[in-house]
Protein backbone atom coordinates (compact mmCIF):
# COMPACT_ATOMS: atom_id res chain seq x y z
CA UNK A 1 0.00 0.00 0.00
CA UNK A 2 2.83 2.55 0.59
CA UNK A 3 0.35 5.32 2.32
CA UNK A 4 -0.84 5.51 5.90
CA UNK A 5 -4.26 5.62 7.35
CA UNK A 6 -4.77 9.51 8.31
CA UNK A 7 -7.71 9.81 11.19
CA UNK A 8 -9.21 13.28 11.03
CA UNK A 9 -12.28 14.91 11.63
CA UNK A 10 -14.98 14.73 8.46
CA UNK A 11 -15.48 17.45 6.37
CA UNK A 12 -18.66 18.83 4.49
CA UNK A 13 -16.67 17.64 1.18
CA UNK A 14 -16.66 13.95 2.63
CA UNK A 15 -19.94 13.40 2.87
CA UNK A 16 -20.65 12.09 -0.35
CA UNK A 17 -17.42 9.33 0.27
CA UNK A 18 -19.10 8.49 3.79
CA UNK A 19 -22.32 7.99 2.03
CA UNK A 20 -21.41 6.13 -0.60
CA UNK A 21 -19.13 3.43 1.76
CA UNK A 22 -21.55 3.53 4.47
CA UNK A 23 -23.93 1.98 1.49
CA UNK A 24 -20.93 -0.40 0.68
CA UNK A 25 -19.86 -1.62 4.26
CA UNK A 26 -23.67 -2.17 5.78
CA UNK A 27 -24.51 -4.47 2.46
CA UNK A 28 -22.84 -7.09 4.73
CA UNK A 29 -25.28 -6.51 7.94
CA UNK A 30 -28.08 -6.26 6.08
CA UNK A 31 -27.46 -9.99 4.61
CA UNK A 32 -26.86 -11.22 8.23
CA UNK A 33 -30.63 -10.27 9.06
CA UNK A 34 -32.27 -10.71 5.61
CA UNK A 35 -32.98 -6.68 5.65
CA UNK A 36 -32.08 -4.40 3.50
CA UNK A 37 -34.02 -0.99 5.05
CA UNK A 38 -31.58 -0.95 7.78
CA UNK A 39 -30.68 2.78 8.33
CA UNK A 40 -27.10 2.99 6.90
CA UNK A 41 -28.44 1.51 3.57
CA UNK A 42 -31.80 3.90 3.23
CA UNK A 43 -30.13 6.97 4.68
CA UNK A 44 -30.46 10.05 2.15
CA UNK A 45 -27.47 11.61 1.26
CA UNK A 46 -29.14 15.20 3.29
CA UNK A 47 -29.10 13.08 6.46
CA UNK A 48 -25.43 12.71 6.00
CA UNK A 49 -24.31 16.39 4.79
CA UNK A 50 -26.58 17.20 8.15
CA UNK A 51 -24.48 14.57 10.61
CA UNK A 52 -21.11 15.73 9.22
CA UNK A 53 -22.19 19.46 9.67
CA UNK A 54 -23.96 18.90 13.20
CA UNK A 55 -22.87 15.91 14.91
CA UNK A 56 -18.98 14.55 15.80
CA UNK A 57 -17.89 12.70 12.85
CA UNK A 58 -13.95 11.09 11.72
CA UNK A 59 -13.23 9.49 8.79
CA UNK A 60 -10.18 7.72 8.03
CA UNK A 61 -8.05 8.53 5.50
CA UNK A 62 -6.13 6.67 2.60
CA UNK A 63 -4.58 9.66 0.51
CA UNK A 64 -7.50 11.05 -0.29
CA UNK A 65 -9.80 8.31 -0.46
CA UNK A 66 -12.49 7.89 2.92
CA UNK A 67 -12.01 4.22 3.87
CA UNK A 68 -13.79 4.52 7.39
CA UNK A 69 -16.03 7.14 9.43
CA UNK A 70 -17.69 7.00 12.46
CA UNK A 71 -20.67 8.93 14.17
CA UNK A 72 -21.44 10.38 17.76
CA UNK A 73 -23.95 13.52 19.19
CA UNK A 74 -24.10 13.80 23.01
CA UNK A 75 -27.43 12.61 24.23
CA UNK A 76 -30.06 15.14 26.85
CA UNK A 77 -28.63 12.66 29.39
CA UNK A 78 -25.15 13.29 28.85
CA UNK A 79 -24.32 10.13 27.20
CA UNK A 80 -22.53 10.30 24.02
CA UNK A 81 -24.46 8.22 21.42
CA UNK A 82 -22.00 6.28 18.43
CA UNK A 83 -23.12 5.35 15.81
CA UNK A 84 -22.49 4.11 11.64
CA UNK A 85 -18.86 3.10 12.64
CA UNK A 86 -17.73 1.32 9.23
CA UNK A 87 -14.74 0.42 7.48
CA UNK A 88 -13.71 -0.42 3.96
CA UNK A 89 -14.33 -4.56 3.58
CA UNK A 90 -10.69 -4.44 2.40
CA UNK A 91 -9.10 -2.60 5.39
CA UNK A 92 -11.07 -4.37 7.80
CA UNK A 93 -9.31 -6.24 10.87
CA UNK A 94 -6.01 -3.51 10.77
CA UNK A 95 -7.38 -1.58 14.21
CA UNK A 96 -9.18 1.36 11.83
CA UNK A 97 -12.07 0.57 13.27
CA UNK A 98 -10.85 0.94 17.14
CA UNK A 99 -8.84 4.38 16.31
CA UNK A 100 -12.14 6.05 14.57
CA UNK A 101 -14.12 4.99 17.80
CA UNK A 102 -11.37 6.73 20.19
CA UNK A 103 -10.88 9.55 18.14
CA UNK A 104 -14.98 10.38 18.72
CA UNK A 105 -14.83 9.15 22.00
CA UNK A 106 -12.02 11.85 23.15
CA UNK A 107 -13.96 14.60 20.76
CA UNK A 108 -16.81 14.01 22.61
CA UNK A 109 -15.57 14.26 26.46
CA UNK A 110 -13.07 16.89 25.15
CA UNK A 111 -15.70 19.02 22.82
CA UNK A 112 -18.85 17.98 24.41
CA UNK A 113 -18.62 16.82 27.89
CA UNK A 114 -19.90 13.12 27.29
CA UNK A 115 -19.98 11.46 30.46
CA UNK A 116 -20.66 7.92 29.09
CA UNK A 117 -20.67 6.14 25.15
CA UNK A 118 -23.75 4.48 24.05
CA UNK A 119 -23.90 2.76 20.89
CA UNK A 120 -26.18 -0.03 19.03
CA UNK A 121 -24.91 -3.12 17.26
CA UNK A 122 -26.57 -6.14 15.42
CA UNK A 123 -26.73 -9.17 17.95
CA UNK A 124 -25.48 -11.36 15.47
CA UNK A 125 -22.79 -8.49 14.30
CA UNK A 126 -19.59 -10.83 15.81
CA UNK A 127 -16.95 -8.74 14.42
CA UNK A 128 -18.32 -5.34 16.02
CA UNK A 129 -19.31 -7.05 19.48
CA UNK A 130 -15.69 -8.29 19.21
CA UNK A 131 -14.59 -4.98 18.49
CA UNK A 132 -16.65 -3.10 21.30
CA UNK A 133 -15.86 -5.15 23.62
CA UNK A 134 -12.19 -5.44 23.30
CA UNK A 135 -12.49 -1.19 23.91
CA UNK A 136 -14.13 -1.64 26.94
CA UNK A 137 -17.58 -1.21 26.01
CA UNK A 138 -20.14 -3.51 28.03
CA UNK A 139 -23.73 -5.14 26.95
CA UNK A 140 -26.48 -3.20 29.28
CA UNK A 141 -29.40 -4.17 27.03
CA UNK A 142 -31.61 -5.62 24.08
CA UNK A 143 -33.81 -3.40 22.02
CA UNK A 144 -35.61 -3.66 18.53
CA UNK A 145 -33.95 -1.41 15.96
CA UNK A 146 -37.04 1.12 14.23
CA UNK A 147 -36.08 -1.74 11.11
CA UNK A 148 -36.40 -4.33 13.32
CA UNK A 149 -33.22 -5.84 13.33
CA UNK A 150 -32.32 -7.12 17.28
CA UNK A 151 -29.92 -5.02 18.91
CA UNK A 152 -27.24 -4.92 21.44
CA UNK A 153 -27.30 -1.86 23.34
CA UNK A 154 -23.55 -1.08 24.73
CA UNK A 155 -21.87 1.38 26.90
CA UNK A 156 -18.63 2.59 28.43
CA UNK A 157 -17.37 5.33 31.01
CA UNK A 158 -16.03 8.27 29.39
CA UNK A 159 -13.04 8.03 31.77
CA UNK A 160 -12.83 4.25 30.34
CA UNK A 161 -11.83 6.05 26.58
CA UNK A 162 -8.04 6.91 28.02
CA UNK A 163 -7.59 3.62 28.97
CA UNK A 164 -8.04 2.19 25.82
CA UNK A 165 -6.15 4.68 23.66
Amino acid sequence: MGMSVVISEATDQDAEQIFKLQYLCFQSEAALYGNYRIDPLVQPLDAVRREVADDCVFVARLGDEVVGSVRGTVTEDGAAAIGKLCVHPRLQGHGIGARLLRAAESALVEQRGARKFRLHTGRRSESGLRLYRRVGYEKVGIEEGADGVPMVILEKQAGAYAQTA
